[in-house]
């Protein structure tokens, strides 16, 4: 695989970080403070038009690309010395256990269980899995946050290392700013 290749997958599994943790961040800071106001036939409803209406292929891609765009980062990676990669590889498989899996343990059944929900048969009980559901996505907000910020490091990493080989391959290369 080419160094070009690698370079542009590991930018592309940042963007993707970034849109996730907005997209995550958007919902917790405002999407669930606003249905915490809702009534639960209503809730149930607004709850249930979102959860539907995010299954497409563009939010499929940032949600899958992430591990994968990290995955095909690191091919080439074992060339090179270790740091920026063995901290994309944590990205990745952070993004798989703490986003993916964790969306499919706990968010995936509460929505299926408001998505089971009419105004007329909302349980007693819908504004404690109402509360779970925000909780979950809080955590999937902070996570992401914290995975896009370790990726900008890893980036920088990268960046740093990729100048230092250049500048061990090139001894006699003027350095800006510096007199002979």
């Amino acid at each position: 695989m080419s160094h070009t290749v690698s370079w542009a997958a590991l930018v592309m599994a940042i963007f993707g970080l970034g849109i996730m943790a907005g997209f995550f961040g958007t919902y917790t800071g405002n999407v669930n403070l606003a249905t915490r106001e809702l009534d639960g036939p209503t809730y149930a409803l607004v709850q249930s038009a979102f959860n539907r209406n995010v299954r497409h292929a563009l939010f499929f891609g940032f949600f899958f690309g992430p591990p994968l765009c990290c995955a095909l980062a690191l091919t080439n990676a074992w060339r090179e010395r270790p740091g920026w990669w063995w901290l994309a590889a944590c990205i990745g498989l952070g993004y798989t256990l703490g986003i993916v899996f964790f969306t499919q343990q706990v968010n995936l059944p509460l929505n299926q269980r408001t998505e089971s929900w009419t105004p007329a048969t909302v349980p007693a009980d819908w504004a404690a899995t109402r509360d779970a559901w925000n909780a979950a996505n809080a955590w999937r907000a902070g996570w992401s946050a914290l995975l896009f910020a370790l990726g900008l490091a890893a980036l920088a990493w990268r960046a740093a290392g990729a100048h230092e080989t250049h500048d061990r391959r090139m001894p006699n290369a003027p350095v800006p700013g510096a007199s002979r």
